[in-house]
């Protein structure tokens, strides 16, 4: 067993997100992943009620992770679409350096599990995009002929998603910054 407090948790967590990263995508059992923890599914549930709070424990992290990356962007820049760009970039080299996540990102892990964690992720989805659209008019204040930036988040947002689908979907081998570089150009209207 793990010595201090917390750290079989983050344990459990890591195995799971690390079983996440089977490009077959296989659904995990709790079987599974006490063995490969070499614990009995007892001892799991010790540290998680259930297999969704285990899923909800994978989440926040995304959540922490990639709104305190967001947060210092748009306390460090002004220019709204500088923060567009980088919270694009955030998202995308999050989901290329944690390809299991990358499954939960999309709602593919979550497929069989409780409907409430794909509300969540979706909640993140929609938080991202306001986000988004926050830097968007913040670039476009006092533009005259400014393209909708409502409309442009969504774009960004389905191009994040559509980009992290087809990381997953091509197991891992298509990293979702692939061609960001052109690509921003013409989706930032650059």
């Amino acid at each position: 067993m793990a010595g201090k407090p917390g750290e079989r948790r983050l344990q459990i967590l890591q195995t799971l997100a690390a079983m996440l990263e089977n490009p077959r995508g296989d659904r995990i059992t709790t079987a599974a992943l006490a063995a490969k923890l070499e614990v009995s599914e007892a001892a799991l549930y010790r540290h998680f009620a259930s297999k969704a709070q285990m899923f909800e424990g994978l989440i926040e992290f995304i959540e922490n992770t990639v709104f305190t990356l967001i947060n210092k962007i748009v306390g460090d820049s002004q220019d709204g679409l500088q923060q567009a760009e980088q919270i694009v970039s955030v998202a995308l080299g999050f989901a290329e350096k944690n390809p299991g996540m990358t499954r939960v990102l999309i709602g593919d892990a979550l497929v069989n599990e409780d409907e409430r964690l794909q509300v969540r992720i979706n909640q993140f989805h929609d938080r991202l995009e306001a986000t988004l659209r926050q830097c968007l008019r913040l670039a476009y204040t006092n533009r005259p002929s400014a393209p909708d930036a409502a409309a442009q988040a969504n774009i960004l947002l389905c191009y994040i998603i559509g980009r992290w689908q087809l990381f997953a979907k091509s197991g891992f081998r298509r990293p979702p910054a692939e061609q960001w570089e052109a690509q921003r150009r013409l989706l930032l209207l650059l």
